[in-house]
């Protein structure tokens, strides 16, 4: 409308106009007070709407959004308990180095302090699981505000950051010219490391009779993938953490994930490429790994050298950047390890090649209910090389792990630094709708499914056509708990009903299978993938199946 000759805007048209300024086209969100000017402001600009059952897998949705797409990924939730609902979210996207924006609804400032609804401390709750944290103060600030926030997820490591947004300030309407919007970014020259520091890189590179690269998922945030394939062809192996999998191809032959223990203990230089050294690489300190190993690690932030690792040299640097200019410090230089024909090397293939012989049976296993390791041998060999990989569960995850391949960056999704369960189902539905174009799969055990299995209609209505495979043992952990920890006789709290998951796709007109021999598997995974429809393949897993130690990777 038009006051005094000029254009009003409330605050969610303010909102969609900034996000739209800075690329980004979707968000997500549960309708509710005070935020649903944003809706609506979204919707009246052409942005994608995601209406999701929950904030919580509404914001996971959102953090794999934006981790596909390296971009933020934004969540609009109401207020108190809403906000609430993502705050595990937010601690997950920021252990995870995921980018996440929520944006978060409050109770009016005049009712603020007597009880007003659903009043709630929202900074309070926000803020131990942000890289940053703030409440918008006017309407004529909120552009600026979003401006800050949507960098902050995305610069550096990426995380979540919360903005709050008072009910009065959402409601309010100002001039348009008063919105003060940013209409361009910054442009961002990445860190480079020091020359010096390269040269003594690729000099100990050079020197080292066992070296070996470690590849966290910072560097497929980074772009790091071609540059890490060109210098692993040099003949020096490399082990990837979860969700660094497939910024280097799995099936390239210096990928020793499958010889992860001895890699670890016998490695004499370790380069660590965008990871951290705690629970998922062993700590970096012994006995995983030798005493006398040298350690350079290449990280965003410099405090990440200072940890239970002993680094002995640290490069504030973006991986790409720092990964190209170390390959091209050791262009023309032989490897005092012989490369890809050096013993080291022979070394690790030989025992990848024993580890994976010993997991033969059970990836062959023709029994019934079936093994999930030949369910998961199965996915391996029909899933498509591009497709985006989902992995929740306990048992599931394990297996997935040390079986299932992925072949493109930030194209593996799980549990990821924090162990959250629950992630599987929304991350899926997320990285469907930020890749329409690539196949989305999510393997879940039965229990990771459960914790989110109503999102299947969200995934429907909004026409994010996600295979979902879940494999149930009926149980969590594979009835270990039940059966190793607790005492004789107690009641089966371990134990989930054998139900028929299948039909949460015949619920919303999807596509529905029910798997209970192996040799349904494939076909079952090929006609889901080819339904252009939400499908649930629901296999009968074993219950007593338990992870092998080779699908470990401790030998």
């Amino acid at each position: 409308m038009e006051v005094t000759g000029q254009v009003q805007i409330h605050g969610g048209q303010i909102v969609a106009r900034q996000l739209e300024l800075a690329g980004v086209d979707t968000l997500f969100g549960v309708v509710a007070g005070p935020m649903i000017e944003l809706f609506a402001g979204a919707q009246e600009r052409g942005l994608r709407v995601v209406g999701c059952r929950h904030e919580e897998n509404a914001a996971f949705m959102a953090s794999a959004w934006g981790w596909a797409r390296r971009r933020p990924g934004v969540i609009v939730a109401g207020s108190g308990p809403a906000v609430t609902n993502t705050v595990t979210p937010m601690h997950v996207a920021t252990a995870s180095g995921m980018p996440l924006v929520v944006l978060g609804g409050s109770t009016h400032g005049r009712t603020r302090g007597v009880g007003g609804f659903q009043e709630a401390d929202q900074m309070a709750f926000a803020l131990p699981g942000c890289k940053w944290a703030q409440q918008v103060d006017s309407t004529e600030r909120i552009a600026e505000y979003l401006h800050l926030a949507l960098a902050r997820a995305v610069e550096g490591r990426p995380g979540a950051v919360y903005l709050d947004f008072p009910a009065e300030v959402v409601a309010r309407q100002i001039p348009e010219e008063s919105a003060g919007f940013r209409i361009r970014a910054p442009e961002m020259v990445p860190p480079h490391p020091s020359p010096e520091s390269v040269a003594r890189v690729a000099d100990w590179i050079a020197e080292a009779e066992r070296p070996l690269v470690l590849v966290g998922k910072g560097a497929g945030w980074s772009g790091a993938g071609a540059a890490l394939e060109r210098l692993v062809s040099r003949g020096i192996p490399y082990v990837a953490s979860p969700m660094a999998r497939g910024v280097v191809p799995d099936d390239d032959p210096h990928f020793v994930n499958a010889a992860r223990g001895g890699a670890l203990a016998g490695a004499d230089l370790i380069l660590m490429i965008g990871g951290r050294f705690n629970w998922i690489f062993g700590f970096g300190r012994p006995p995983r790994y030798r005493e006398d190993a040298r350690i350079v690690q290449v990280d965003l932030l410099a405090e990440e050298m200072t940890s239970s690792a002993q680094v002995s040299l640290g490069l504030v640097a973006d991986a790409r950047v720092a990964v190209e200019q170390i390959d091209a410090a050791l262009e023309g230089r032989s490897l005092r390890s012989g490369g890809r024909e050096g013993a080291w090397m022979r070394e690790l293939s030989a025992r990848r090649e024993e580890n994976e012989a010993g997991l033969a049976a059970a990836l062959g296993a023709d029994a019934t209910p079936i093994n999930p390791y030949r369910l998961v041998a199965e996915l391996r060999d029909v899933l498509p090389r591009d497709a985006n990989l989902s992995v929740d569960g306990e048992t599931i995850m394990g297996i997935c792990r040390a079986v299932l391949p992925s072949f493109r960056e930030r194209s593996r999704f799980n549990a990821g630094t924090t162990g959250c369960m629950g992630t599987g189902v929304p991350y899926a539905i997320g990285a469907k709708l930020a890749q329409p174009d690539r196949p989305s799969v999510a393997i879940v055990g039965d229990y990771a499914f459960g914790a989110a299995a109503m999102a299947v209609e969200t995934a429907a209505r909004v026409g994010a056509h996600v295979v979902f495979v879940v494999a149930n043992n009926e149980g969590i952990a594979g009835h270990l708990l039940q059966d190793h920890m607790l005492p004789p006789g107690s009641p089966p709290i371990a134990s989930l009903l054998p139900a028929s998951y299948e039909k949460m796709a015949e619920m919303v007109d999807g596509h529905a299978e029910r798997v209970e021999h192996p040799h349904e598997i494939r076909p079952a995974v090929e006609r889901a993938l080819a339904a252009d429809r939400v499908s649930v393949v629901h296999v009968r897993c074993d219950p007593k199946a338990v992870r092998l130690s080779g699908g470990n990777y401790l030998k």
